[in-house]
């Protein structure tokens, strides 16, 4: 089966997006991009991510046509695209339904830095305008709005995650999420403080680093 590993980790990453509770029923999408074929694994449109097997998840080339699979792909495939092409970095792109990251698009909020893993995103996780699902606007305006940002929120509409694989895109969908829910909670309580862009320039040189470390490296320096 071509794309085998690709088509297995849209399963995988699809369950585990349900599991931790960042969307429901069919809601949200993936998708990873070999970039040395140019052809993109995406999830299908309207198959329940619990009876997804691999088989189930289309190849695309980069301009949307489907090179094998069955079922349609997503109807966000526009969008997914439109990332891959705009940002070179990019290999994986996880969208999801996240109830606190929605509350926020809902309300029109852009997530400022209320706690430093805002960083899984940027200095702040940016707030794009309104659009309809699957159509080129949205594609044409997720794309302008991403810039260096690896998260960002569609108004109305959910929360877009990017990172150069999976697995760094998928932790910056959930640490988002977990962001989200801290700014909303601090809002409904009182005032939250926000933290400089100074802090938030050392955090993220921080973060290129964040991991494990090579033995000898001192934490304390």
């Amino acid at each position: 089966m071509e794309l085998e590993n690709e088509r297995k980790t849209v399963v995988r990453f699809g369950l585990k997006m349900v599991a931790s509770g960042l969307t429901t029923g069919t809601g949200g999408n993936l998708s990873v991009v070999d970039r040395n074929t140019g052809t993109v694994a995406i999830s299908p449109s309207g198959i329940e991510y619990g009876v997804l097997q691999p088989r189930d998840v289309v190849l695309t080339d980069m301009q949307g046509r489907v090179i094998d699979g069955e079922a349609k792909p997503s109807s966000e495939l526009c969008f997914h695209l439109s990332l891959y092409h705009r940002r070179k970095d990019v290999q994986a792109v996880v969208h999801t339904h996240s109830p606190y990251a929605v509350t926020m698009a809902c309300l029109g909020w852009e997530i400022p830095a209320v706690h430093y893993l805002v960083g899984f995103a940027g200095k702040k996780v940016p707030l794009a305008p309104y659009a309809t699902f699957g159509t080129p606007e949205l594609a044409e305006i997720v794309a302008e709005y991403i810039g260096n940002y690896n998260a960002m929120l569609l108004a109305n509409h959910g929360l877009v995650a990017v990172g150069s694989s999976m697995d760094t895109a998928f932790a910056a969908a959930e640490e988002i999420e977990f962001v989200a829910r801290i700014y909303y909670q601090t809002k409904s309580i009182g005032h939250p403080v926000i933290l400089p862009d100074e802090e938030m320039e050392i955090v993220l040189e921080k973060f290129k680093t964040y991991g494990q470390k090579k033995m000898g490296d001192s934490c304390c320096r």
